[in-house]
Protein backbone atom coordinates (compact mmCIF):
# COMPACT_ATOMS: atom_id res chain seq x y z
CA UNK A 1 0.00 0.00 0.00
CA UNK A 2 1.45 3.44 -0.86
CA UNK A 3 0.87 6.58 0.87
CA UNK A 4 1.51 10.02 -0.20
CA UNK A 5 3.47 12.30 2.90
CA UNK A 6 3.35 15.97 3.39
CA UNK A 7 4.25 18.58 5.21
CA UNK A 8 4.33 22.16 5.29
CA UNK A 9 7.48 22.46 6.98
CA UNK A 10 9.13 21.65 3.18
CA UNK A 11 7.96 23.67 -0.26
CA UNK A 12 4.76 22.20 -1.27
CA UNK A 13 4.76 20.54 -4.50
CA UNK A 14 4.88 22.88 -7.67
CA UNK A 15 3.35 19.98 -9.84
CA UNK A 16 1.55 16.82 -9.84
CA UNK A 17 3.74 14.99 -7.77
CA UNK A 18 4.25 14.06 -3.92
CA UNK A 19 6.81 15.43 -1.72
CA UNK A 20 7.13 11.72 -0.39
CA UNK A 21 5.23 8.59 -1.12
CA UNK A 22 5.89 5.94 1.44
CA UNK A 23 5.37 2.05 0.46
CA UNK A 24 6.04 -1.44 2.02
CA UNK A 25 8.65 0.43 4.79
CA UNK A 26 10.35 2.49 1.81
CA UNK A 27 10.26 6.14 1.50
CA UNK A 28 10.79 8.09 -1.88
CA UNK A 29 11.65 11.39 -1.25
CA UNK A 30 10.69 13.47 -4.75
CA UNK A 31 13.74 15.72 -5.76
CA UNK A 32 14.27 18.46 -3.07
CA UNK A 33 15.10 22.44 -4.10
CA UNK A 34 16.20 24.94 -1.76
CA UNK A 35 12.98 26.91 -1.57
CA UNK A 36 12.12 27.83 2.04
CA UNK A 37 8.81 26.32 2.91
CA UNK A 38 7.81 29.54 5.06
CA UNK A 39 7.98 32.26 2.28
CA UNK A 40 8.18 30.31 -0.60
CA UNK A 41 10.97 31.79 -2.27
CA UNK A 42 14.46 30.27 -2.98
CA UNK A 43 17.36 30.98 -0.43
CA UNK A 44 19.72 33.46 -1.47
CA UNK A 45 23.18 33.03 -1.53
CA UNK A 46 25.34 30.32 -3.35
CA UNK A 47 25.56 26.30 -3.21
CA UNK A 48 26.45 26.02 0.35
CA UNK A 49 23.14 28.16 1.25
CA UNK A 50 21.06 26.05 -1.41
CA UNK A 51 22.35 22.51 -0.19
CA UNK A 52 21.50 23.40 3.46
CA UNK A 53 18.21 24.25 2.78
CA UNK A 54 17.45 21.19 0.59
CA UNK A 55 18.54 18.73 3.75
CA UNK A 56 16.24 20.90 5.39
CA UNK A 57 13.43 19.95 3.28
CA UNK A 58 14.90 16.27 3.14
CA UNK A 59 14.84 16.32 7.05
CA UNK A 60 11.56 17.92 7.72
CA UNK A 61 9.87 15.29 4.80
CA UNK A 62 11.71 12.57 6.53
CA UNK A 63 10.18 13.04 9.98
CA UNK A 64 6.91 14.29 9.18
CA UNK A 65 7.18 10.10 7.91
CA UNK A 66 8.89 8.92 11.08
CA UNK A 67 12.45 8.13 9.58
CA UNK A 68 15.64 9.93 9.89
CA UNK A 69 18.95 10.72 7.70
CA UNK A 70 20.25 7.59 9.49
CA UNK A 71 17.55 5.68 7.34
CA UNK A 72 18.49 6.83 4.06
CA UNK A 73 19.88 4.54 1.60
CA UNK A 74 20.37 6.49 -1.86
CA UNK A 75 20.23 9.89 -2.52
CA UNK A 76 20.24 11.56 -6.30
CA UNK A 77 22.24 15.02 -6.38
CA UNK A 78 21.75 17.22 -9.47
CA UNK A 79 23.76 20.03 -9.59
CA UNK A 80 23.06 22.89 -12.61
CA UNK A 81 27.12 22.91 -12.58
CA UNK A 82 29.51 20.23 -11.26
CA UNK A 83 31.84 23.04 -10.39
CA UNK A 84 29.49 23.03 -7.09
CA UNK A 85 30.07 19.37 -6.42
CA UNK A 86 32.68 20.08 -4.05
CA UNK A 87 30.97 22.70 -1.88
CA UNK A 88 27.50 20.60 -2.13
CA UNK A 89 29.37 18.10 -0.66
CA UNK A 90 30.91 19.62 2.15
CA UNK A 91 26.94 20.01 3.71
CA UNK A 92 25.60 17.03 2.42
CA UNK A 93 28.36 15.33 3.77
CA UNK A 94 27.63 16.67 7.41
CA UNK A 95 23.91 15.27 7.41
CA UNK A 96 25.67 11.63 7.26
CA UNK A 97 28.70 11.42 9.29
CA UNK A 98 28.47 7.44 9.47
CA UNK A 99 27.30 5.36 6.70
CA UNK A 100 26.21 7.32 4.47
CA UNK A 101 24.08 6.37 1.88
CA UNK A 102 24.82 5.19 -1.78
CA UNK A 103 24.52 8.30 -3.76
CA UNK A 104 25.01 9.98 -7.55
CA UNK A 105 25.47 12.99 -9.00
CA UNK A 106 25.00 14.65 -11.79
CA UNK A 107 25.12 18.31 -13.85
CA UNK A 108 22.47 19.00 -15.78
CA UNK A 109 21.76 21.92 -18.18
CA UNK A 110 18.95 23.41 -15.63
CA UNK A 111 17.30 22.51 -12.85
CA UNK A 112 13.78 24.12 -11.50
CA UNK A 113 13.42 27.58 -10.54
CA UNK A 114 16.95 28.07 -12.37
CA UNK A 115 18.67 26.55 -8.58
CA UNK A 116 21.87 25.41 -8.12
CA UNK A 117 20.96 22.37 -6.33
CA UNK A 118 18.01 19.74 -5.88
CA UNK A 119 18.07 16.14 -4.27
CA UNK A 120 16.38 13.35 -4.28
CA UNK A 121 16.12 10.47 -1.61
CA UNK A 122 15.39 7.22 -0.38
CA UNK A 123 15.19 6.06 2.98
CA UNK A 124 14.30 2.70 4.34
CA UNK A 125 13.28 1.77 8.19
CA UNK A 126 15.36 -0.86 9.78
Amino acid sequence: MKKAISTTNAPQAIGPYSQAVEANGTLYISGQVPVNPATGQIIEGGIKEQTEQVMKNIGAILSEAGYEFSDVVKSTCLLSDMANFKAMNEVYGAYYPENPPARAAFAVKELPLSVLVEIETIAEKP
